[in-house]
């Protein structure tokens, strides 16, 4: 038989005068890692860059959104647009500023922009509109603005999200956000963390979130799973070769029998049908019985292909078996030599 091979919490609220309003984690993408030294002296890549994550369970149309940039202390913001769609736990890479040529080149980008950044410190956020904000005087500013997705504040930025930004970086260091992008706290200080930068595009495998790592000093081990599924219909025959031997011309050799078992789950039934190719190097009457009757001439494709029997209802666990008989009823004068040709018979499922 052929078959298919188919892998309440509590929150406590503390409400202090200098801290920023509280806001809702980022259900989807997030600031995953920011690089500012891009081409300047012992630059570990040659561009500035801000890469994307969606840390959600839904795709999410990046038509009309951009990444925005702003200085530690600024309040006018460079907006780079985005496009496209970004699946769930893929990484979107946006290409910025260069400040020389020092370093490797960015994989491919999935968008552009001019933005420089401050390796001292900045604000970056992704933005749900195209028109460029102007919060970012004080902490709480942009998170209270309905269109913040997401922010980054480092080094000495005047907002961020939390309690204090992330720390500034460095030639050699960008901000990463934990757990490979899946964390958010809403804080900046604990959300990110300077480590050698590593950027991914889109085109890198997803990485879902949810997956808890195992702790400390555990030996893991995976076993490889799979099923096979049977098909709806199968078709067994009792002869894979039907050969007559040598035999004299105007001879006809006695019939072969040809039991076809056909295997089908499906409670509406099927049908049971045959034809066959020209033989080669002429062609040569060929007929078939179903059940002890007499030949009937196999059709030659193209042409309408002769039903053999039908069933209403699902085959038994072993298959019904239909009991043919393939034979030449009789033969014509032709030359001597090797005759062939193929008989095809096909299950179709009601």
């Amino acid at each position: 038989m052929h078959r298919t091979s188919l892998r309440v919490a509590l929150v406590l609220a503390a409400v202090l005068l200098v801290a920023p309003a509280a806001r809702a984690a980022s259900p989807d993408v997030v600031i995953s890692q920011a690089f500012a030294a891009g081409g300047n002296a012992g630059a570990a890549y040659a561009n500035d860059f801000a890469e994307l994550f969606n840390r959600g369970s839904a795709s999410v149309d990046l038509t009309g959104w951009t990444v925005q940039y702003s200085s530690a202390a600024g309040t006018t913001w460079q907006a780079t647009p985005l496009a496209g769609t970004l699946a769930p736990g893929r990484h979107y890479l946006v290409q910025l500023a260069s400040g020389g040529a020092v370093g490797a080149a960015l994989p491919a980008a999935d968008a552009t922009g001019t933005a420089n950044l401050a390796v001292s410190g900045g604000k970056l956020a992704v933005v749900r509109d195209l028109a460029p904000l102007t919060c970012g005087a004080s902490a709480g500013s942009c998170s209270a603005v309905s269109t913040v997705a997401d922010l980054l504040g480092y080094g000495p930025a005047s907002d961020y999200e939390g309690s204090g930004p992330a720390p500034a970086l460095s030639a050699a260091t960008a901000a990463v956000r934990a757990g490979a992008g899946c964390t958010d706290s809403d804080a900046n200080a604990t959300d990110f963390a300077t480590a050698a930068p590593a950027p991914l595009n889109s085109a890198v495998a997803a990485a879902a979130c949810g997956a808890v790592p195992p702790p400390a000093g555990s030996v893991v081990q995976s076993a490889a799973v799979d099923i096979d599924i049977a098909p709806v219909l199968s078709i067994a025959l009792e002869r894979p070769t039907l050969s007559f031997g040598s035999v004299f011309t105007r001879q006809a050799p006695p019939p072969l029998s040809e039991a076809v078992t056909v295997v089908s789950n499906n409670p509406a039934g099927y049908s049971l049908t045959v034809h066959r190719a020209a033989f080669a190097p002429a062609d040569l009457p060929l007929g078939i019985a179903v059940g002890g009757g007499a030949l009937t001439p196999i059709p030659v494709a193209p042409a309408l292909d002769l039903l053999i029997g039908s069933s209403s209802t699902a085959s038994s666990a072993s298959g019904d078996v239909w009991s043919t008989s393939v034979g030449f009823p009789s033969l014509p004068t032709v030359a001597p030599g090797r005759y062939t040709s193929t008989v095809v018979f096909t299950a179709i499922g009601r």
